[in-house]
C-alpha cells in the first residue's frame, strides 16, 4: 500500500466526486461550490433530519416542499405545530418532527447554527452524526460524518472486520471511525471536508455497495486493502439482525358522510403528538376480544388487516369501522376532517387503516 495513503485517498475521491456527484435538491454540487457558492446551513440540517431512518428517494419530495413552503429557519420557526406535523406525515419516527420545530426555534432566536461539532450537538434532535455532517457539509469543519456509506467505504478500505459478534462490531465501529477521523484530519487545506463527505457517501451509494460492489469502477479499488485481498463484500463484518417481534392491535374508524374522526396521540412516545384513528392497545398476542378500546357503542364492521413494520417491531392491526350518526358526540380530542384532509394528516400506517376502511 502508498506510504501517504490518506492523502491518495482524499485526492482521488475528491477528483472522482467532482465529475459524478449526486445531484440532491439540498446539495451544493462541485460546480457550484467552485462557482462561489455555499451550502445553506438551514437546508443540510434540514435533509440530514429527514434523512435519518429514511431513504434520499423518499425523502427528497418532503424537503422540496418544506424548503418550499418555509424557505428559511425564521420561517420553519413561526410554524404551528399542527403545520408541521401534517407536513412530517409519512416520514415517521414523529419526535424527530418536534425536534425539527424545537431546533427551528433555538436557531431563530439566536439567528444562525453553531458552526462547530460541539455547538451543533446541543440543539434539540442533533445526535453526533448529525452534528458532524453539518459541521463538515455546511461549514468545513474537518470532522468525519460515519454513516453507513462512510462506514461500509472505510471498513473495506481498512479492512476493518472481526468475527461478528456484537462486541466485535463494538471494536470494529471503533476503528473504523478513527480511520475516517485520520482521513479528514488532512482536509483543509487542498479537499474541502465538505466534499470529501459527500464523496464517500456517495461512492458507498453507488459503487461501494452492500452487495456486489462495482470495484473496477472505485477510484479507491488500489488503495483498498479488502479489494486487495480478493473480499470486498465481506467488509464491514456486522452481527447478525435479532428477529423483529410482532404486535397486534385494532383500529377503529369512524365515518360520518365524507369525514373520518380522527384524535391526537400523546406527546410522548410512538407516533406522539400525531393524529391518528383511534386505536387499542399495541400487544404481543391478538387481543380476545379485539373490539377492546373501541370508542361509543356502534355496530362496528370488520374490513382486513394491515401491516407495518417499525425499526424495533412489526405491527398488524386489525380495521374496523362504524357509521356515526349524527347525535354521536366526538371523543375527547377528536377532530372530524375530510377523507383527503385526514389522509394528507396521518402517517403511513394511519393511512393504510383509514384507506382500507374507506368506502
Amino acid at each position: 500500500m502508498p506510504v501517504n495513503r490518506p492523502g491518495q485517498i482524499r485526492t482521488a475521491v475528491d477528483k472522482w466526486y467532482a465529475a459524478h456527484a449526486r445531484v440532491l435538491p439540498w446539495r451544493i454540487g462541485p460546480a457550484e461550490r467552485a462557482a462561489g457558492q455555499k451550502p445553506d446551513p438551514y437546508l443540510v440540517w434540514l435533509s440530514e433530519i429527514m434523512l435519518q431512518q429514511t431513504t434520499v428517494p423518499h425523502a427528497a419530495p418532503y424537503f422540496e416542499r418544506f424548503r418550499a413552503r418555509w424557505p428559511t429557519v425564521h420561517d420553519l420557526a413561526a410554524a404551528g405545530w399542527d403545520e408541521v406535523s401534517e407536513a412530517w406525515a409519512g416520514l415517521g419516527y414523529y419526535s424527530r418532527a418536534r425536534n425539527l420545530h424545537a431546533c427551528a426555534k433555538q436557531v431563530a432566536a439566536r439567528d444562525r447554527f453553531p458552526q462547530d461539532r460541539d455547538g451543533l450537538l446541543a440543539l434539540p434532535g442533533v445526535g453526533p452524526y448529525t452534528a458532524a455532517a453539518i459541521a463538515a457539509i455546511a461549514f468545513d469543519q474537518p470532522v468525519a460524518p460515519v454513516d453507513g456509506n462512510i462506514e461500509r467505504v472505510v471498513s473495506r478500505l481498512f479492512a476493518i472486520g472481526s468475527d461478528g459478534s456484537e462486541g466485535g462490531w463494538r471494536v470494529d465501529k471503533k476503528a473504523i471511525a478513527a480511520q475516517a477521523q485520520a482521513l479528514f484530519d488532512g482536509a483543509g487545506s487542498s479537499v474541502h471536508p465538505g466534499d470529501l463527505a459527500q464523496g464517500l457517501m456517495d461512492l458507498g451509494a453507488s459503487i461501494c455497495t452492500p452487495r456486489k460492489p462495482a470495484c473496477a469502477a472505485c477510484p479507491l479499488h488500489r488503495l483498498c486493502a479488502a479489494y486487495e485481498a480478493g473480499e470486498a463484500e465481506r467488509f464491514p463484518v456486522k452481527p447478525a439482525k435479532a428477529d423483529r417481534p410482532a404486535r397486534y392491535g385494532s383500529a377503529f374508524v369512524l365515518l360520518r358522510g365524507p369525514n373520518v374522526m380522527l384524535l391526537r396521540r400523546p406527546q410522548e412516545g410512538l407516533l406522539g403528538g400525531m393524529l391518528m384513528p383511534p386505536t387499542g392497545a399495541w400487544l404481543d398476542a391478538p387481543l380476545d376480544d379485539p373490539l377492546e378500546g373501541a370508542p361509543g357503542r356502534h355496530h362496528w364492521e370488520p374490513v382486513g388487516e394491515v401491516r407495518h413494520v417499525f425499526t424495533h417491531f412489526s405491527l398488524r392491526l386489525a380495521v374496523w369501522r362504524t357509521q356515526a350518526g349524527p347525535a354521536m358526540r366526538t371523543p375527547a380530542g377528536g377532530v372530524w376532517l375530510a377523507q383527503s384532509a385526514a389522509l394528507a394528516a396521518l402517517p403511513t400506517v394511519g393511512r393504510k387503516a383509514v384507506r382500507l376502511a374507506l368506502p
